[in-house]
């Protein structure tokens, strides 16, 4: 094609779709990764049907926004879950661990010691040094509940 002086046409789209896959890997998100399948489908078309160079461009784009919804559509109907979904959520992480009170909560609200750091905290009226158990967040406020009492090991009498 004359449009890429004397180098073939498809080998340029192959190699911007090998380029765009490799900024990929870069660059966070996963964008690039469509725009490069679809540069790479254009090459191979070109290889073999040999269109203009404003026809490539129109396959390149309609391929490109094809590839893009179609993955959107699909991602959202099945997002990409990595190995730890509460990586980066450390309030989730502290659900169902039990924290000690160290700011009494009084109209519901105080602090609680969880590991090595001290965090708002939501609940019933509770006195320091009481135990709890998160059961929730809010933001950045733990929510808590009294530690159930551990019940008493003798045999229950029956009536």
């Amino acid at each position: 094609m004359d449009g890429f002086g004397g180098i073939e046409a498809h080998w340029v789209w192959i190699t911007l779709g090998l380029v765009l896959a490799g900024t990929e890997m870069l660059v966070p998100g996963v964008y690039l990764i469509w725009l490069a399948l679809a540069a790479i489908a254009t090459g191979v078309l070109t290889a073999f049907v040999e269109p203009s160079l404003p026809m490539q461009v129109i396959d390149f784009v309609a391929l490109s926004l094809i590839a893009v919804f179609s993955a959107r559509r699909f991602l959202q109907r099945q997002p990409l879950e990595g190995p730890d979904p509460l990586l980066n959520r450390r309030g989730a992480q502290a659900i169902g661990q039990v924290a000690l009170v160290v700011e009494p909560l009084t109209d519901g609200q105080g602090r609680v010691r969880l590991g090595d750091g001290e965090w708002l905290a939501e609940g019933p009226d509770l006195p320091t040094g009481q135990r709890v158990r998160v059961t929730g967040v809010r933001g950045t406020v733990l929510v808590v509940e009294p530690l159930a009492k551990p019940e008493s090991t003798g045999t229950p009498l029956i009536p």
